[in-house]
């Protein structure tokens, strides 16, 4: 008996829906490409038509796609209908202050802390040193210059956290105001 073209992808589609399922939480791709002996170019080309497939059937689960990771998650369409299950403890919220520091470092990066410091005008360690514990940043480096501060970036633990793929989702930052422009025009009216 041969295997037709349809069962092949139907059959890795699901193998794909196992594993990711059994893991729970966000997997490399790579990691997935080897537990399914598969190569990464067959397996990325796999997951973007589930994702597809979710997407158009409102499944109520999604497959999220973020820098090297996969998972699938709760479509959140339908997660206020989960939450009234399982209601869930509230996740603390990240302070302001986390909050500037994971923006200087999410559009700045690589940073080192002294740089942070400079666009915050405050010390930053205690930010800093909760965020790399959340997992949102981490150490991607060294910077060539007097004692080798530490670099930070973000991590997919970040893309995953703020629902998007890659840095490239980040929003524009808003153009500084240009010299002798207020937000009035010459005409009196509030610039857009």
């Amino acid at each position: 008996m041969t295997e037709t073209n349809e069962f092949r992808e139907g059959s890795l589609k699901g193998r794909i829906e196992a594993v990711l399922y059994v893991a729970g939480d966000a997997i490399p791709v790579k990691e997935l490409a080897r537990a399914l002996k598969l190569d990464r170019t067959a397996l990325e080309q796999a997951l973007r038509e589930l994702r597809d497939e979710y997407d158009y059937e409102q499944r109520g689960w999604s497959l999220r796609l973020f820098g090297e990771h996969v998972q699938l998650a709760t479509r959140p369409l339908y997660a206020e209908d989960v939450v009234r299950l399982l209601q869930p403890v509230q996740r603390q919220s990240l302070s302001q202050a986390i909050m500037e520091t994971l923006a200087i470092i999410a559009y700045r990066q690589p940073v080192t802390k002294a740089e942070i410091e400079q666009v915050r005008g405050v010390k930053c360690d205690y930010s800093v040193q909760s965020l790399t514990n959340k997992g949102l940043i981490e150490e991607v480096g060294r910077k060539e210059a007097l004692g080798r501060p530490i670099l930070y970036g973000t991590t997919d633990k970040f893309l995953s956290h703020f629902g998007i793929s890659s840095l490239d989702d980040l929003p524009p930052l808003p153009e500084p105001p240009r010299d002798g422009q207020d937000e009035e025009d010459a005409g009196g009216e509030l610039v857009p």
